[in-house]
């Protein structure tokens, strides 16, 4: 990315980010959040103020959405809020509850795992571990909770001297009290004092089920009893006393416990400033994750950034009017615009529901989610520049309020951008001019177009006004430009072109919905002729630059098929070539071996004549000599390589082979096969094997084998491989 032209602080006003639905976009972003925190800072997200923090975070975003798309993706960063234990330790003498200190642990584990990943994976992620940079990765917290808590949440024995020896003296004291009252059990049982059910639990001691008649005859204190009156239960005084003390020694494990949790906060509260940089760095992964997978959604993109003062967005969809088409299955129109030096202002004309609005509305909400550091639905190849502010009039903004009119509001809109309009400003306005005489209102429009014409502002206006048309057409740096319409259907087509005015097919329209001809007529006659036949010429221009579109399109598909037909032919020239080459190569190897033959051939028949082995020999010697000078002398690599060659041919021949076999064996599997009934086979039946011709009588069976007789020899086989030529009569 190129080095952004220095900007002053961006302010973009609450009502431009209302117009584009900025916070439409917010809302759906924020449903990609997965921890309050993130949703809440999602939410308040603005347009980033200084040029060097919004390039940072568009780096981030970037980053973690190439992870979607490799192996190493970045490590989950969910975790619970922590605010109420990080306010808890900045107040003095309190302490926190086990279930507080394994959040800060759980924090601790994953904002650990996450800053030693961007360690590890730093080529694939420098903005993000230039970001973790500042956060310490350490175990301490990990390590002073586990030595206190277990992983059940209980504290651990051996948390403090004093808390294991009253744990001990409260394990044995529980024995004492189980012995005691299994005693009285007993004896109580004996006497015959104890309902059927023996015994039960009150206010979580062991109580005995008494009998209401023999109350008095059991000793001990009185716990309670049963809703019929039938039954007291009461706990038996050989167990008082140890429960006393009991009772006693909890009430000091519960102090100790205290204790060692304010020892703990303690000890914790050293790592406050670490602690609040771990949730502030977690929801800040979250934030910027969130933008990640909502960029995913959208097909959103980083574009260049560049410091040529140009905007070219390619292929620019609406995420909000996408996403709500992509759920229903229809098709998002996109645009490609173009802003820069030589064309700083664009006038959007032609009919309504034609797309105007929703096309000026692209430009500003993509370059205001750009600039709050969030990536956007457009082309690879697109490339844009940032703006101090981005000024927008869009709909019917009457001020009830207030009391103003539309047109006094607009006008009070006008008085605003006339304030802030400069060189470092896109404006964005719909309709511009309307709500007023449209000759009045046309005119004051011009003049306020010139003044932003004459600031060096960018902007994107659309309106009905020829005299705009008029202006866009004779300024050098502004053009006009139009949604294409289907002259005979005055169907939208959605498409942006530039350079030419739209008319309003005010007529044309007026005619297809049913109006009267003679009325059209007369209204005709009501306006000056020039209008008229204006209008008419730019819905005569329209329609030829509509024809010319379809021509391009049809040349363009033209031009397609030829350059696939000729890519076949090259191909197939290709495949000739290389059958011509190997027919020569085999033509070359025939002609070799032809003429060592008839070499072989002469010198067998010299030999034949004079008998001379040795003069045979060196001959023979001398030709082997001769062609093996000829061959190249390979290296045992050079072997191996040409044997790997051949060994992957073979294993490409094979897997060809094997394909078709599979296909056939497919095709047998399809074909119907009805299957005969199985004869019955008897002793001296004429029988023989399904793949044989000999037949054979059968002399013996037994345990689905059968003993055949061939005459020459016999033979055992299984019954399923016979089939019967001819019954035993």
């Amino acid at each position: 990315m190129t080095t952004i032209y220095k900007i002053n602080m961006i302010r973009i006003h609450e009502k431009t980010l209302k117009d584009l639905e900025f916070f439409s976009v917010l809302e759906q972003l924020s449903e990609h959040t997965i921890t309050a925190l993130g949703k809440e800072a999602v939410l308040s997200i603005l347009p980033i103020e200084v040029e060097a923090q919004l390039k940072r975070e568009l780096d981030y975003v970037n980053e973690y959405l190439s992870s979607f798309e490799n192996d190493n993706r970045i490590p989950n960063h969910g975790f619970e809020s922590i605010s109420k234990e990080i306010k808890l330790l900045n107040i003095e003498n309190t302490f926190l509850e086990v279930p507080s200190f394994q959040k800060l642990v759980s924090i601790s584990i994953t904002v650990n795992d996450i800053v030693k990943f961007l360690n590890k994976f730093i080529e694939y992620y420098p903005k993000l571990q230039q970001y973790s940079q500042h956060i310490e990765v350490t175990t301490a917290i990990i390590e002073q909770v586990d030595a206190v808590i277990d992983r059940f949440g209980d504290i651990k024995d051996n948390a403090s001297t004093t808390l294991q020896e009253l744990r001990r003296e409260i394990n044995k004291l529980k024995g004492k009290i189980n012995s005691s009252f299994s005693s009285a059990l007993n004896t109580y049982h004996r006497l015959d004092y104890l309902d059927d059910i023996r015994e039960s639990v009150v206010e979580n001691r062991r109580v005995l089920a008494v009998k209401a008649m023999y109350r008095r005859k059991v000793r001990g204190a009185i716990m309670g009893g049963s809703k019929t009156g039938s039954i007291v239960y009461i706990e038996p005084e050989t167990t008082l006393q140890y429960t006393r003390e009991l009772n006693n020694l909890e009430y000091e494990e519960k102090e100790e416990v205290i204790k060692i949790l304010r020892e703990l906060t303690d000890y914790i509260r050293l790592f406050l400033p670490l602690i609040n940089d771990y949730q502030s760095f977690l929801t800040k992964i979250d934030v910027i994750s969130a933008k990640a997978k909502y960029a995913s959604s959208i097909n959103g993109i980083l574009p260049k950034l560049n410091v040529d003062r140009d905007i070219y967005l390619r292929d620019a969809y609406h995420p909000l009017l996408y996403l709500t088409n992509k759920e229903k299955g229809e098709k998002t129109f996109p645009q490609t615009i173009s802003l820069n030096k030589d064309n700083r202002i664009i006038v959007i004309s032609g009919p309504n529901a034609g797309g105007k609005s929703i096309t000026l509305k692209t430009v500003g909400l993509l370059q205001v989610m750009l600039q709050s550091g969030m990536l956007i639905p457009v082309h690879e190849r697109s490339s844009t520049c940032l703006f101090e502010r981005v000024l927008s009039d869009i709909g019917d903004n009457q001020s009830i309020e207030n009391h103003l009119s539309t047109y006094s509001y607009r006008l009070k809109q006008m008085n605003y951008f006339l304030k802030k309009c400069n060189s470092k400003t896109l404006f964005l306005i719909d309709e511009f001019g309307t709500g007023s005489d449209p000759e009045l209102g046309g005119a004051l429009a011009e003049t306020f177009l010139e003044v932003f014409y004459d600031r060096k502002a960018y902007g994107i206006i659309t309106t009905h006004y020829s005299n705009l048309k008029l202006l866009a057409n004779e300024l050098p740096n502004m053009q006009n430009a139009n949604m294409l319409f289907n002259e005979k259907s005055l169907e939208p087509m959605y498409k942006l072109v530039t350079g030419q005015a739209g008319s309003s097919f005010t007529f044309e329209v007026a005619q297809k919905n049913g109006i009267p001809y003679n009325l059209i007529n007369k209204s005709k006659k009501k306006i000056e002729r020039g209008k008229v036949r204006f209008d008419a010429t730019i819905a005569k221009l329209q329609k030829e630059r509509s024809k010319l579109e379809r021509t391009e399109r049809s040349l363009k598909e033209n031009e397609k098929k030829k350059l696939s037909e000729a890519e076949k032919l090259e191909e197939t020239n290709a495949k000739i070539q290389k059958k011509l080459e190997s027919f020569q190569e085999l033509y070359d190897s025939n002609q070799r071996l032809i003429y060592l033959g008839q070499k072989v051939y002469d010198l067998s028949e010299k030999y034949f004549e004079n008998k001379r082995k040795r003069e045979l020999m060196a001959e023979l010697f001398r030709l082997v000599q001769i062609e093996n000078a000829k061959r190249k002398k390979m290296s045992a690599k050079q072997k191996r390589a040409e044997k790997a060659k051949e060994k992957q041919i073979k294993q490409e021949a094979e897997k060809k082979v094997e394909v078709i076999r599979q296909k056939k064996k497919a095709a047998k599997k399809k074909e119907v096969v009805i299957e005969k009934p199985k004869p019955i086979l008897k002793i001296g039946d004429r029988v023989r094997m399904h793949d044989g011709k000999a037949v054979g009588s059968i002399d013996d069976l037994e345990k689905g084998k059968a003993t055949v007789n061939y005459g020459l020899f016999t033979t055992n086989v299984s019954v399923d491989l016979l089939e019967l030529v001819e019954a035993k009569k």
